[in-house]
């Protein structure tokens, strides 16, 4: 099982975070300790009740940054909100970014939830299941090295094609990997039938909230005629500190910072089928991230 780490993206998740040094020197101590793929969250602002406002950088932008600076990791998303950009140029900065990366983005996709931002960025809210099995239409087979025509009720593109293409050594040309968080019936069966991996978050150990998600997603592989052994499951998981602030999102079944307790959550989701766990450290910081690389070695055995 891959052990992924979620960047931090603003001051929540730790002191000086959200400016791009840090985040930089971040990113490489995780990279050098070995995690095996860095992910970056999509939002424009966050407007919650009884909150203040709050906001991060654009991921995408952030994104490419981070590409530059590393030189291993995977790099995904988890995931964007793909109303927030035109599909067809999404595949094209995706493109870009996989270019930077030499190869080794993952996309991760998702229709997206808080409505307030939605609201202040100007765009729709409105039937997200459907606009998001348009974009779908579009950015898979044009990161997969197609061209696309394409008239739907909300996403048009007349022979749209990614030049150059994205770049994947060792692989098929073109065959970015395409995440999807899913979790409705709808959504679930777009997963089986456009999707190399799937994410649910976000949890601790496993429970019987991820126990009916895992069924769902397997299910509608089977009713998609898909083999539910060829999509990779992906787990969002929490690690949540005494420093870090009550009630964000998320948190409820955190795990605690413990090495042998991440540790024994690892060995419980791979003993699920799980291919990578992307982990929420609450702060990001030296500490955290050594924490983290500490559990990881354990679970591998190599201490």
């Amino acid at each position: 099982m891959k052990i992924g780490l979620v960047l931090p993206m603003n001051d929540s998740d730790g002191p000086g975070a959200g400016a791009w040094p840090r985040l930089k020197k971040l990113a490489r101590l995780a990279e050098t300790g070995g995690i095996d793929s860095l992910w970056l969250y999509d939002h424009l602002i966050f407007r919650l009740p009884d909150q203040e406002e709050d906001g991060i950088h654009e991921a995408m932008s952030l994104l490419a940054a981070v590409a530059g600076a590393t030189e291993r990791a995977e790099l995904g998303t988890i995931v964007l909100g793909t109303a927030f950009r035109p599909p067809a140029l999404t595949a094209k900065m995706a493109a870009t970014i996989d270019e930077i990366a030499n190869g080794r983005l993952i996309l991760g996709l998702g229709t997206g939830w808080h409505e307030p931002e939605y609201t202040a960025f100007g765009y729709p809210f409105d039937h997200r299941v459907g606009r998001f099995e348009e974009v779908l239409q579009i950015v898979v087979p044009l990161v997969r090295g197609e061209r696309v025509t394409f008239h739907g009720r909300f996403h048009h593109v007349e022979d749209a094609v990614l030049i150059p293409p994205p770049p994947r050594p060792g692989r098929l040309p073109g065959r970015m990997p395409i995440l999807i968080a899913a979790k409705g019936e709808r959504m679930l069966r777009l997963t089986a039938r456009h999707a190399d991996a799937w994410n649910t978050a976000w949890y601790g150990f496993p429970n019987e909230r991820s126990a009916g998600r895992i069924a769902d997603v397997r299910a509608a592989c089977e009713a998609e005629g898909r083999d539910p052994a060829t999509l990779e499951l992906t787990v969002g998981l929490t690690v949540d500190t005494a420093t870090t602030e009550p009630g964000r999102p998320g948190a409820a079944d955190a795990l605690p910072p413990d090495e042998s307790e991440i540790a024994r959550a690892f060995d419980a989701w791979r003993d699920l089928g799980i291919g990578t766990v992307q982990v929420d450290l609450r702060p990001v910081d030296e500490r955290t991230i050594e924490l983290l690389l500490g559990a990881r070695r354990r679970h591998l055995g190599e201490r």
